[in-house]
């Protein structure tokens, strides 16, 4: 029987899911805009040892669940496959029906697909689990360091990017980091929305707590 909580967080993970994988695959895939992380990463590893992408992305991605799973939790762990299995999914299905936007130049592709990347992952993220082994990486990362994910994300994604330069055009690979640079940052509005405020309500309970006491 899943509680109220329960249900809030798999309803953000469906909304994240399916904003991500729109956004990917209408903004991204249809206008050639790559990506960090390990996406970028399979990419870069495929044009230099010629390995298997399908093979490697699902191992690299368990890998970082795994860790994730350490440092997080079982909830966390279970959240994260459902939301990868749902990415999946919902990616196939947009890709069957097919474009939903008309088709635009290269920034604006990369600004609306920034935008929603980062709205999507950041959803997911709150609901305290992660789309992929990248966001996994990112909030471990976070974790350990306490550096925001929007920089950790501008750091991983840049470099990966940037080693990319020997098989991605130099425009495509600026548009790339363009949408890496709006999706970091809506990711850090996404998942401290509403922070502050929380601990704000904790910090009243608390004191509410000590003058009853």
């Amino acid at each position: 029987m899943y509680d109220r909580r329960s249900l809030k967080d798999i309803s953000l993970i469906l909304i994240g899911s399916t904003i991500l994988a729109f956004g990917v695959y209408n903004f991204y895939y249809l206008n050639n805009i790559t990506e960090g992380g390990v996406l970028g990463t399979i990419l870069l590893l495929k044009n230099i040892f010629n390995i298997n992408v399908s093979l490697a992305g699902a191992i690299l991605d368990i890998a970082f669940l795994v860790m994730g799973f350490k440092m997080f939790g079982k909830k966390f762990f279970i959240y994260s496959v459902g939301a990868s299995i749902g990415f999946s999914v919902l990616y196939n299905i947009f890709e069957t029906v097919g474009p939903l936007v008309p088709q635009m130049n290269m920034l604006t592709s990369a600004v609306l697909g920034g935008l929603s990347v980062g709205i999507g992952c950041g959803i997911i993220m709150r609901a305290g689990c992660a789309s992929g082994g990248d966001d996994a990486l990112a909030m471990i990362i976070s974790k350990v360091t306490s550096l925001k994910l929007g920089t950790i994300y501008l750091i991983t994604d840049g470099v990966v990017l940037l080693l990319s330069i020997s098989y991605i055009p130099i425009i495509q690979l600026i548009y790339s980091i363009i949408a890496v640079l709006i999706s970091g940052k809506t990711i850090d509005f996404i998942y401290e929305l509403g922070k502050d405020d929380n601990k704000v309500e904790k910090t009243k309970k608390l004191s509410a707590g000590v003058h009853v006491a």
